[in-house]
């Protein structure tokens, strides 16, 4: 059995999948809802064994006991109510047998749901609450999981219940429904405000069920800022949709994923499922959180102290031609081109020299975009560089290498005059053509931007000195519609106190939401270079918009679009809309990257070059 840190220092500080729903599980495996699923922890262990196994072997982090319904007042409508404690105990320690099978760190989550409502039992109630706590508990449980809370009185009973077990970390969970409100009309300000003084504080809050997991984004979204302890989001599998007179489930596995990635990406701390959401889709969204969670969760570097003293970093207008624009202040154009899927190199050297000739400044070459599997994009701008006579701009990826990879592949870039890199983090594995690969991430693009000014002061992450130092101009990515602003100013101004020296936005559609986010930072903090995609078509529009990562199109240019029904006429249009959104940020951004749709330099050339 592994060591497990105490879940007291692990929620919060990680991003953690719970497991799915229990009682869907149980049903699918015939038994009728007529029986107690709770008391199937007595009569049927190796059934709950089997379910808690098959979330386990998914991946997840956390299984929950077989105890939602398990409290003494629930069970006597089963005449079972003097079984209470048996019940917890047992239920808390097959899931603490599942768990300490696993070769990770895996926690046990007891279980308790909402209390009874009815007049009779209220004087009872943190009683009830107290004697599930402790059974649990003493069945191995290593926090308990407070769920499908209804009402606000409700969390304040628990919380005053657990003054009695002060020691005891829990986690509160209330369920919501698609307006953001709870089943009694309760607001999420009223749900995530402070708890009575004097009570406990939970390790975290949540919210579980609603009907699907795209109702939980918007209530997420506005929870994330609002709750004052770490989040878990667990949605339910929803409700069948009406196409073409069937009724069909759309909760697939992969769509579940795709939500939870969203959950993380806001900044909530761990994800789960309630009813419907079973070790299928807990398996996809493991595949996917993990990855992504590596991610977008800031790896500090721990470097080595230095054998020698760092030297001064050259200053940006001696460190290459983009450089020297960018410190002057002069408008700058780049172009960015996928390297090939396969290793002849001609077409990408062509396109660069034409683009040369044409007056473009320099070429962006992407590094595994979307996590595909392309020809080195070291090699493909070293190429670029010594045939073609244009500056390069290697984006440089944290994926796919460890830090001893990505240190050897910088200063490769210095013995190869590559000079002007962009670092992003990369997409998960999971989203590209080869989803079984391994997601690296031993730190992010804040950490590469760290060691990359590192290796430009004359010393390697070991301490080492190195000679000559590197001149490396330092680029970052830069979300100005993500989703979670706060965190995307905050990674920003890191990523700027770290050593960046320029920024390269998303593609942007939406303009008034680039100039809102550059208002909200302070005067010239680096020159910021806007990233510009010409549509090539309504599909290509609808494309980005729904499947590539931190691409917003507003519904007034998709419609645009749609509006054109000859493709030429809808490159065209889109065009046309990428003009005129650089004309509306020229006076705000330092330059432009515009892409070349499907390798069509004349297309970029279109909105750089102007009517």
């Amino acid at each position: 059995m592994p060591d497990r840190t105490p879940f007291s220092e692990v929620f919060g500080r990680q991003t953690l999948v719970f497991d799915g729903a229990m009682g869907t599980e149980i049903y699918r495996r015939h038994v009728l809802t007529n029986r107690c699923y709770d008391e199937l922890c007595l009569s049927e262990p190796k059934l709950i064994h089997e379910i808690l196994a098959a979330y386990r072997d998914a991946g997840v982090d956390v299984v929950t006991t077989n105890t939602f319904g398990a409290n003494r007042a629930a069970l006597a409508r089963f005449g079972l109510g003097d079984q209470a404690a048996r019940i917890n105990r047992a239920g808390a320690q097959i899931a603490r047998e599942v768990a300490d099978a696993a070769d990770r760190p895996v926690y046990v989550a007891g279980d308790v749901g909402p209390m009874p409502s009815q007049p009779e039992h209220q004087p009872h109630v943190e009683e009830m609450i107290v004697q599930q706590v402790d059974a649990l508990l003493e069945g191995g449980a290593d926090f308990i999981l407070f769920e499908t809370t209804p009402t606000r009185a409700a969390m304040e009973r628990i919380a005053l219940a657990m003054r009695a077990r002060a020691d005891v970390p829990y986690v509160l969970s209330f369920a919501i429904l698609d307006n953001g409100e709870t089943v009694a009309g309760e607001s999420l300000d009223r749900m995530l405000a402070p708890l009575p003084e004097g009570t406990p504080p939970p390790l975290g809050l949540g919210m579980n069920c609603g009907t699907g997991p795209s109702t939980l984004l918007a209530a997420a979204q506005r929870a994330v800022g609002l709750a004052q302890f770490p989040l878990l989001v667990m949605p339910n599998a929803g409700v069948p949709k009406e196409v073409d007179s069937r009724r069909i489930y759309l909760c697939s596995p992969e769509y579940v994923a795709s939500y939870a990635m969203r959950y993380v990406r806001l900044g909530v701390a761990a994800v789960g499922g309630c009813c419907g959401i079973g070790p299928e889709h807990m398996r996809e969204v493991v595949k996917t959180v993990k990855a992504t969670a590596r991610a977008t969760v800031h790896v500090a570097l721990q470097p080595a102290e230095p054998a020698e003293p760092a030297q001064a970093p050259a200053p940006l207008a001696e460190k290459s031609a983009w450089g020297r624009r960018l410190a002057e202040g002069q408008w700058v154009t780049s172009v960015e081109l996928l390297p090939p899927r396969g290793y002849d190199l001609t077409a990408i050297v062509a396109k660069s020299r034409a683009l040369a000739e044409r007056g473009v400044w320099a070429i962006n070459v992407p590094d595994g975009p979307r996590a595909s599997s392309r020809i080195s994009s070291l090699v493909t701008c070293e190429r670029i560089r010594r045939e073609a006579g244009i500056e390069p701009i290697l984006h440089f990826c944290c994926r796919d290498r460890n830090l001893i990879g990505m240190q050897a592949d910088l200063l490769a870039c210095a013995a190869c005059e590559i000079h002007n890199i962009l670092f992003v983090t990369g997409d998960p594995p999971k989203l590209g053509n080869y989803p079984q690969a391994t997601g690296v991430f031993d730190t992010d693009s804040i950490g590469m931007v760290g060691l990359q000014q590192r290796l430009n002061r004359g010393l390697d992450l070991g301490g080492q000195a190195i000679d000559p130092k590197t001149l490396a101009v330092i680029g970052v990515g830069l979300d100005p519609t993500a989703l979670d602003q706060d965190r995307e100013l905050d990674r920003f101004r890191r990523k700027i106190d770290a050593g960046a020296e320029f920024a390269i936005t998303q593609p942007v559609f939406d303009t008034d939401a680039l100039l809102r986010f550059l208002d909200r930072l302070p005067a010239n903090p680096i020159p910021i270079v806007a990233g510009v995609w010409p549509l090539a078509s309504y599909r290509n529009a609808t494309f980005l918009h729904n499947e590539v990562p931190g691409v917003t199109i507003p519904e007034a240019i998709l419609a645009r679009m749609a509006a054109v029904e000859d493709r030429e006429a809808q490159l065209a249009m889109g065009v046309t809309i990428a003009r005129e959104a650089v004309e509306r940020i020229r006076s705000r951004v330092a330059g432009i990257q515009v892409s070349a749709p499907f390798g069509k330099i004349e297309t970029a050339l279109a909105v750089i070059e102007g009517p």
